[in-house]
């Protein structure tokens, strides 16, 4: 049976996955440092992270034109799985946007330790992300890296199921539990996020052989 041979890479295509890979590393960082400069911070990272929520969406947009431009014949990924690719990129970079957001919103003055610590967690696995995408645009081995961000995966339910269980358990007011509630769901969407970018360079590296 006649297979079709991977068309070669696409020096654009690459470009485009080493400016996401700097987008959701600065994102996740910025996310990081908000959630321990509570109150301080709050209005002032949010405005940078919608900076690049922004950025994150012309990446996005740029890739898939380039994409569609290819075709399926010149295109050396899939172009199912390339959308698939970029909009869970740039899931990463809305959920940690939404997060300071909320932070904005509910004028948050005091974070709580689970929340730190996902914002640590969020900001390692988005820091794999960028290398997996690096790694995978220069064409070199990406299995440790994804590896370590199906790890902090788990690690990140682990802290978030903790974090709402002191929310329920502690005598908080309940006005301040719904709105944490909804920053941990946040924050976990984000990890979930670069969970959903590790399977979707698996996925692209299984269906090139």
């Amino acid at each position: 049976m006649f297979t079709r041979s991977t068309p070669p890479r696409d020096p654009a295509l690459d470009d485009l996955l080493r400016d996401a890979a700097i987008n959701v590393r600065r994102s996740v960082a910025i996310l990081r440092e908000l959630l321990s400069d509570v109150p301080d911070g709050n209005v002032r990272h949010a405005e940078t992270l919608q900076q690049h929520e922004t950025e994150g969406d012309r990446i996005t947009h740029d890739f898939i034109h380039r994409l569609r431009e290819l075709g399926s014949a010149r295109s050396p990924i899939d172009l199912a799985d390339g959308l698939r690719l970029a909009t869970t990129i740039d899931d990463i970079v809305d959920h940690a946007e939404q997060t300071a957001a909320l932070m904005v919103l509910f004028a948050v003055e005091a974070t709580m330790d689970e929340a730190v610590e996902l914002g640590e967690v969020l900001d390692a696995a988005g820091d794999r992300v960028a290398r997996a995408l690096e790694a995978f645009a220069a064409g070199h081995e990406v299995g440790t890296h994804l590896t370590e961000i199906h790890r902090l995966e788990n690690e990140g339910d682990r802290i978030s199921r903790a974090g709402l269980a002191a929310l329920f358990t502690g005598g908080i007011d309940p006005m301040v539990v719904i709105r944490w509630k909804d920053l941990y769901d946040s924050l976990e969407s984000a990890i979930d996020a670069c969970e959903s970018v590790a399977i979707q360079i698996e996925s692209i590296l299984l269906a090139q052989g």
